[in-house]
């Protein structure tokens, strides 16, 4: 969960501090939809939040030599099953992971040797601006109770991506990660959907790990999020019925997609 501004994250188009001088009669309005997620299907998420992802989308990791977790809110690029053609979730309660929530708002650091991380937003933004309208993001040269709110959350996932980061790490330290595959066969077709180009926990090198290393990953709370995760796995069926319900494109048996963060 790097917050270095370059390259810019996912669904960022830009980044500038927020600075009472320059933004002091800024208001922030709601929005109850989210534009920036129609057509993305893959959100890196937090381990905090395995126990409730796993409970709506898959959760997996991407490939490459620093992997990240992934919440699959689609099964191949330029789908997502959970928000309408706007933007606007189609069910309520769906849990919406961190890494949107914090949108248009992160912390990054404004110099590549700052030691420290500010509070940036993304000006392109529609929900930030010097409207007539909304929340103000300042009190004269005092942040209002918002933008509090605000950096306190920012600061709670900077620091649950920092565990991530160590989870990854011993992940790769135990070496029990492998190239994932879901085979998922449709009645009257002549093959089955073959979905690659992601990671998953090996749950047989899990059982073959020594009991003083899997007391370990228990005590730990490690263990239980693997499981999170292997548990997630079987809802890409559900994606899958969703984008045929959905008449969302289908990618051909092969090859299959990539999924990217």
């Amino acid at each position: 969960m790097a917050s270095a501004p370059a390259p810019l994250p996912l669904f960022y188009n830009g980044l500038e501090p927020l600075s009472s001088q320059m933004h002091g009669g800024w208001r922030m309005q709601a929005r109850d939809k989210a534009p920036f997620l129609v057509g993305q299907h893959a959100i890196p998420v937090t381990v905090d939040e395995f126990p409730l992802v796993q409970r709506h989308m898959p959760i997996v990791f991407s490939e490459g030599e620093d992997g990240i977790p992934l919440a699959l809110m689609g099964l191949n690029e330029g789908t997502n099953v959970f928000v309408d053609a706007d933007g606007g979730l189609r069910d309520p309660t769906t849990y919406v992971p961190a890494y949107i929530r914090r949108y248009p708002f992160m912390l990054a650091r404004l110099r590549p040797d700052a030691t420290e991380l500010s509070l940036c937003f993304d000006p392109t933004s529609d929900a930030i601006g010097a409207f007539d309208e909304g929340q103000p993001l300042f009190d004269g040269t005092e942040p209002t109770q918002l933008v509090r709110d605000v950096l306190s959350f920012n600061e709670t996932f900077e620091q649950a991506g920092q565990r991530t980061q160590a989870f990854m790490q011993e992940l790769k330290q135990l070496d029990l990660l492998m190239d994932g595959e879901v085979t998922i066969q449709v009645e009257g077709a002549p093959q089955p959907f073959v979905y690659r180009g992601f990671r998953m926990v090996d749950e047989q090198k899990l059982a073959d790990l020594r009991g003083d290393k899997l007391r370990r990953m228990s005590q730990s709370g490690m263990l239980p999020l693997l499981y999170a995760h292997l548990f997630s796995v079987s809802l890409m069926r559900d994606i899958f019925a969703r984008q045929a319900q959905q008449g969302l494109p289908q990618p051909a048996e092969t090859p299959a997609p990539q999924l990217n963060s």
